[in-house]
């Protein structure tokens, strides 16, 4: 209604004129504010339908909701919730609470595309005035409950306009942790976001509050005052704060736009309702936040005024379901201190005891009661709003009195779980923790300690340096007041995937909705219908989250058969994932089928992803046909790549199909012959880069050739020409030591070198001390060359006994991490070819070990005699006239011999003359220069 009336709220408001005018410099702004949320309330009063103001799962508004609901009687419940999860409600019978009410859509048509899978929930607790409205609604016949919310698809809508994808609910969440991610990144809608938008305000609240946050303030300051009053005095308070937050609130363009859009389209919802069922207004109650109830938007009493022109929603196809939520999620998502949920719901027992105030629970629903729906009450009539806000306002705080039984428990049983918890806590405590709670309230101003008081003083007198195990006495505290209550969906409310899931694990005999982990141990050898159940548990793991099913004892591998199988399930715990699954089809393998093709045809897809996606469809599908389509879209993706960032991951793979292939099927399929050739052609041509590229690592060359030596004989069969390999090794030109020494291994397998040559570079590479340090990066390639040539293991064995022997330690002990973290690398092909292979070389007893003869030394043929004179060249002579040039470079490489000893001549001369040929090169490089 637009206008107000000066008779009702008349006192009220001399008086807060009188107020502004005391304590504000320029009263006329503060005067405004004032009056301004007189006019509120006293507009939200006389409205003609009526509205009820809640806070989001406050215990007070949910015992106000459920005393108006049995005097007032209504015939239609309008209320502000997501229009288009009007059809789930029915199955929170089936639920046991908290649930959350939640609209998935993981295809997105209309929105951006990074937003996928979008995700609204909306949490249910018990201690909620929603749940009390819905219960009530679909309990009692005759009555109506219609959701006035904008959609699902409207709340991406309006964030998809405003550029920035944040939940309008939400501007502050903290993160996720543990029961808290039940709900992920999902957008919260709930009823009643009650909290001061002006920080300012909240400050200043909290610090004359003497309270930590606001979930404190508001427990201490609305929820225990309101907690048993009237119908009146309840919603003129309501009405009041939410008009407070409403003014007060900093001028946000999108946020301000966003309240009052969502206030046009519930009231154009409500008009549209009256109109098309002629129902009186009289009979309908309107349930909706404060913070909305206080609105400036033109309501139901002027007619056409601020129509609103609601838009089609998106062509995205919304699945709706109910997910488990607990308080933590709760806490987490919508910005509440971590405990106010478990102590709103303690606070709601204590509420019903108090007030005797009868709740409407689901019939049938899990975790009630099953009793018969008492007979309903005539409804009472409403006499005219009388002015119930001067009289509150004025009225000092009632002082609770101590309750010494129920605060002396607490200290007692927060000692008790302290002491489990692994806290040298003593009776001594309890009596200091109900001490300091009751010195805490005094200091605050309180006359009886609040669970928060309690909290703090359990953490002050029992929590020391340390927390000796995962939980701090603040948790303790938490889960001694009520703990994080996590609620479940029944059977009969899961989608159909789910159902199915659960139909075909019965076998197990295991209570799957349970939480925690269970053991299911499956002798498939014994039993044989338990053979099923494995094909589930192994499809669930390579779906669900880790933990979900993990196995404990055997494998699944191409071409095995399992016979016993061991499993830790956790499916009651990851029930919303489960869930989730069921959006996106009606079977598990339904579901794996359709993440394969997505996982092959995406834009990142590379050649071993869509080997692994093919390999899945073996394993767990068992589907020839799905497997032969993503090996056609594998040999397509690897003709487009241009580099091999990918080939030890293709090689792998291909070398398991082809093995399974092999030994299963009578011909290979034709999609992997045709892989086989494409591949030998596309690496042939990528080899000569690829050596000399800075980026391709040694690991993916090797790769390479293994991929090219293993499949050479099924390449050239199928009509590859092998001068093609021969051409691309001979074209190749590393400068790397490691690739180099992986060229030299290529090269032994092609025949264009022999072993004797090999064993000769080597060789010179130890002789050679410019070339020593670099030595170890040539090892370093032979030992990767064992993928491709696995026949030179008795070689490599050689090189690395060699470097032993011979390198210095300055330069072997550094390499020794090299070496490791090769054979770490490449431990599960590499290291068990070589260390078998030196098992075969190398003796077996230590006694052995002194008279044993390597084999290559024992079959290097002799050196060849130096011929009895040799008449030293002109080089010699000129450095041993000279030997100054020749000590700085002995002193350089580390030899500190003296070039020339006065007892025995020239020994320097004798060197040069048995290896003159370094002298001759210097001479012709200084006879050219």
């Amino acid at each position: 209604m637009s206008g107000t009336h000066e008779g009702t709220f008349e006192a009220l408001r001399g008086q807060l004129r009188e107020a502004a005018t005391t304590f504000a410099d320029g009263p006329d702004a503060l005067e405004g504010i004032l009056l301004g949320m007189v006019d509120d309330v006293d507009r939200a009063v006389r409205e003609p339908l009526e509205i009820f103001p809640v806070c989001h799962h406050s215990p007070a508004s949910a015992v106000a909701m459920a005393r108006r609901l049995r005097e007032k009687q209504p015939k239609v419940v309008y209320l502000e919730l997501c229009e288009d999860m009007a059809p789930m409600l029915t199955e929170l019978r089936n639920c046991r609470l908290p649930v959350a009410v939640q609209a998935f859509a993981t295809e997105v048509d209309g929105f951006p595309a990074e937003w996928a899978p979008l995700s609204v929930v909306a949490p249910i607790t018990e201690a909620s005035a929603e749940y009390q409205a819905i219960a009530y609604a679909l309990d009692t016949p005759g009555v109506e409950l219609v959701l006035v919310d904008r959609s699902s698809d409207h709340v991406f809508q309006w964030d998809a306009q405003a550029e920035q994808p944040a939940a309008p609910d939400d501007p502050e969440a903290p993160p996720a942790e543990e029961e808290a991610a039940l709900h992920g990144d999902a957008v919260g809608v709930e009823i009643g976001d009650l909290r001061p938008r002006f920080a300012e305000l909240e400050e200043h609240l909290l610090r004359h509050g003497r309270v930590r946050h606001w979930s404190e303030w508001w427990h201490q300051y609305v929820e225990l005052p309101l907690g048993d009053s009237d119908h009146d005095t309840y919603r003129q308070v309501m009405f009041l704060i939410g008009s407070l937050f409403r003014r007060l609130a900093p001028g946000d363009p999108h946020r301000v736009g966003v309240d009052e859009d969502r206030e046009r389209h519930m009231w154009t919802r409500m008009r549209e309702h009256l109109a098309a069922t002629g129902t009186d207004p009289a009979d309908c109650l309107y349930v909706c936040g404060a913070f909305h109830a206080a609105s400036r938007v033109a309501e139901f009493g002027v007619d056409g005024a601020d129509t609103f022109e609601i838009t089609p929603r998106s062509a995205t196809k919304w699945l709706h379901g109910l997910i488990p939520s607990s308080h933590a999620a709760i806490e987490a998502q919508f910005g509440l201190a971590a405990g106010s949920v478990s102590i709103a719901a303690t606070q709601w027992t204590k509420n019903l005891k108090r007030t005797r105030v009868r709740p409407y629970r689901l019939t049938g629903q899990a975790g009630t009661k099953s009793t018969t729906s008492p007979k309903t009450p005539p409804p009472v009539p409403q006499a005219p709003a009388a002015d119930q806000l001067t009289g509150f306002l004025q009225r000092p705080p009632v002082l609770d009195h101590l309750d010494e039984a129920e605060l002396l428990g607490w200290s007692v049983e927060i000692v008790r779980a302290a002491r489990r918890n692994g806290y040298l806590a003593s009776t001594a405590d309890a009596i200091a923790v109900f001490e300091t709670s009751i010195l805490l309230a005094g200091i605050r101003d309180r006359a009886k300690p609040t669970p928060y008081d309690f909290q703090d003083a359990a953490v002050t007198c029992i929590e020391k340096d340390t927390v000796p195990g995962r939980r701090d006495v603040r948790r303790l505290v938490e889960i001694m007041m009520g703990g994080d209550r996590i609620g479940q969906v029944g059977y009969d409310a899961l989608p159909p995937l789910a159902r199915d899931v659960h139909d075909r694990l019965a076998p197990l005999g295991l209570k799957l909705q349970q939480r925690g982990v269970q053991r299911a141990l499956l002798d498939i050898a014994g039993r044989p219908e338990l053979g099923p159940c494995s094909d589930v548990l192994w499809t669930l793991r390579r779906l669900m989250p880790q933990g979900t099913a993990r196995p404990i004892m055997g494998e699944r591998t191409l071409g095995e058969r399992p016979i016993q199988e061991s499993w830790d399930l956790a499916l009651g715990t990851h029930q919303r994932a489960l869930i989730e699954l069921g959006y996106e089809g009606v079977s598990i393998e339904q579901v794996l089928e359709q993440r394969l093709r997505r996982t092959a045809y995406g834009p990142r897809a590379t050649a071993a992803t869509v080997l692994e996606t093919v390999e899945d469809a073996t394993l767990y599908l068992r589907s020839r046909r799905l497997a032969d389509e993503l090996g056609t879209r594998a040999l397509e993706v690897l003709s487009s790549e241009r580099g091999v960032d990918g080939a030890p991951e293709v090689l792998r793979r291909v070398r398991r199909l082809l093995s399974y292939y092999r030994t299963s099927e009578p011909v290979l399929p034709p999609w992997i012959e045709s892989f086989v050739k494409t591949g030998y052609a596309h690496y042939c041509t990528l080899l000569p880069t690829a050596f000399t590229d800075e980026d391709a690592t040694v690991r993916q060359v090797a790769a390479m050739l293994g991929f090219l030596f293993s499949m050479e004989t099924l390449a050239l069969s199928l009509g590859c020409d092998r001068t093609q390999l021969e051409l691309a090794v001979a074209q190749s030109h590393p400068q790397d030591p490691s690739k180099t020494a992986l060229l030299w291994a290529a090269q032994v397998h092609l025949g264009t070198m022999t072993r004797t040559d090999l064993r000769s570079r080597c060789d010179d590479l130890l002789a050679n001390p410019l070339v020593v340090p670099a030595y170890p990066r040539y090892l370093s390639g032979f030992l990767h060359a064992l993928e491709p040539v696995p026949s030179l293991a008795d070689f490599v064995v050689e090189a690395v006994s060699n470097a032993f022997a011979r390198l210095p330690d300055q330069v072997l002990l550094p390499w020794l991490p090299t070496l490791i973290m090769s054979l770490r690398k490449g431990g599960t092909e590499l290291a068990p070819l070589l260390i078998r292979e030196a098992g075969r070389i190398f003796p077996g007893r230590l006694a052995a070990l002194d008279e044993w003869i390597p084999p290559w030394r024992a079959v290097q043929p002799a050196s060849p005699a130096l011929p009895p004179t040799r008449q030293s060249p002109r080089p010699a002579t000129l450095l041993t006239t000279h030997p100054t040039t020749t000590d700085a470079l002995a002193h350089l490489l580390g030899c500190n011999d003296p070039w020339a000893r006065p007892e025995s001549g020239p020994a320097g001369a004798a060197l040069l003359d048995r290896y003159p040929g370094t002298a001759e090169a210097l001479e012709a490089l200084l006879t050219r220069a």
